[in-house]
């Protein structure tokens, strides 16, 4: 039997006060990065990127009562239905979609725009929480291991085809949920050796002493290793993974990436190599949270912001006015939120005895996870500059929907927890 539970009573509210704590930090700090104190402004004004924030974040609010109105065996009944939904979504954006910055990813009715891909992480979450907790689901059993990674890269796919690589990146995290599923670790220590190996080629110019390093480890660490294993079989499989990814290097940045996102990969590699160039970006933005010090220039202070030294400060580096205005502390303040919220996340999923909650709520933290490392990571040189928007802080309608059904569908299923469900 189901019995009724309150909703408020049993809500997360610490991670609801995250929430607007968060998207109010967000919303101060996108009025800063565009506000000129040579000419008046108010911070409601529609016509500026803060007034339509704050419109985003009213309309979210309503989109928060929906979600938590509705029953909550909604979402796992109707999974598969939300995710066909938004795959359909992503093919017709694809076709009839309006193209923005070189990706054709964006419905446009108006003054009214929408980007499908935001919508699509909530649904492959829900989907991939659908299918592991069927009822004789293996995750050993390679059909349903193929399945999965069916239903993460469908999504992705059409993602990169739409020009965006940098959201289609984003799907790559929920390899983490499956291992904490309990899939083989092998397949995520490949990955990130793979990305390791990558990164060096792109690095170091002699790819024969490449080679010979990489191989030596290889071989070192297998004979290391206490188990009785095939070695010889190991190494070769490793020799054979190195190969193919230096091997794929210069296909992948010369061939498959346009030459807009080269240049974020040269930028990346060594900024300062033209820094009034492709470089520009990365330099100005550490120049402006370098500038801030440790207490920062105050609010609506920041002058590298200011003057559009750098791009897109309301989006994707709006980490920077934080840097420039707040300085350390406020930085540091903002990391602890975030760090704070997706720790709370993993929390609210271990405590689930429903699978399909548990499964959705790792999901909904690595997604998090992912925009809040890359986003900074990309402000101070340490990731490629790709796109990706800091959650709940950065300007963006869609980001903001998106990251808002994420979190309080999980919110939601955790309300009812307690609750004995019958499958």
């Amino acid at each position: 039997m189901r019995r009724a539970e309150n909703i408020s009573g049993n809500l997360d509210w610490l991670t609801v006060l995250l929430f607007f704590l968060i998207a109010l930090l967000g919303w101060l700090n996108i009025f800063a990065a565009v506000y000129d104190e040579s000419v008046y402004q108010n911070i409601f004004d529609l016509s500026l990127n803060s007034g339509r924030q704050l419109v985003f974040i009213g309309a979210s609010v309503i989109l928060v009562i929906v979600v938590l109105v509705m029953d909550f065996r909604f979402y796992d009944t109707f999974s598969y239905f939300i995710y066909g939904a938004v795959i359909l979504l992503l093919v017709v954006v694809l076709l009839f979609g309006r193209e923005v910055a070189g990706s054709r990813s964006w419905f446009e009715i108006g003054p009214f725009r929408l980007q499908p891909s935001e919508l699509a992480k909530f649904a492959t979450g829900l989907a991939l929480a659908k299918y592991i907790s069927t009822t004789g689901f293996r995750m050993d059993r390679l059909s349903h291991q193929v399945a999965l990674f069916a239903i993460i890269a469908i999504p992705a796919v059409l993602i990169v085809l739409q020009g965006d690589a940098g959201t289609a990146m984003v799907y790559s995290v929920f390899v983490l949920v499956l291992f904490r599923e309990g899939m083989s670790p092998i397949l995520l220590i490949t990955g990130i050796f793979s990305a390791f190996i990558f990164i060096l080629t792109l690095l170091v110019e002699d790819h024969v002493y490449l080679y010979m390093g990489i191989l030596a480890v290889t071989t070192l660490a297998v004979f290391l290793n206490r188990k009785k294993i095939k070695r010889i079989t190991l190494i070769v499989a490793g020799a054979l993974v190195i190969s193919g990814v230096i091997r794929s290097v210069d296909y992948v940045i010369n061939d498959l990436l346009k030459p807009h996102q080269q240049n974020r990969i040269k930028a990346f590699i060594n900024p300062d190599s033209d820094p009034l160039g492709f470089g520009w970006n990365v330099t100005q933005s550490k120049i402006a949270i370098g500038s801030g010090g440790p207490w920062g220039k105050g609010f609506l202070k920041g002058t590298q912001t200011k003057f559009d030294f750098v791009p897109e400060q309301s989006t994707d580096f709006i980490f920077c006015t934080i840097g420039e205005e707040h300085g350390w502390i406020g930085s540091l303040v903002t990391i602890a939120l975030f760090v704070t919220l997706i720790l709370r996340v993993i929390y609210i999923a271990e405590r689930q005895k429903w699978r399909f909650a548990r499964v959705y709520g790792y999901s909904v933290a690595c997604i998090f996870f992912f925009h809040f490392a890359v986003n900074i990571g990309m402000t101070i040189g340490l990731f490629p500059v790709i796109g990706i928007p800091l959650p709940l802080f950065s300007y963006g309608g869609s980001s903001f929907f998106g990251f808002t059904l994420l979190l309080f569908i999980l919110l939601k299923l955790d309300a009812h927890r307690t609750q004995v469900l019958v499958h």
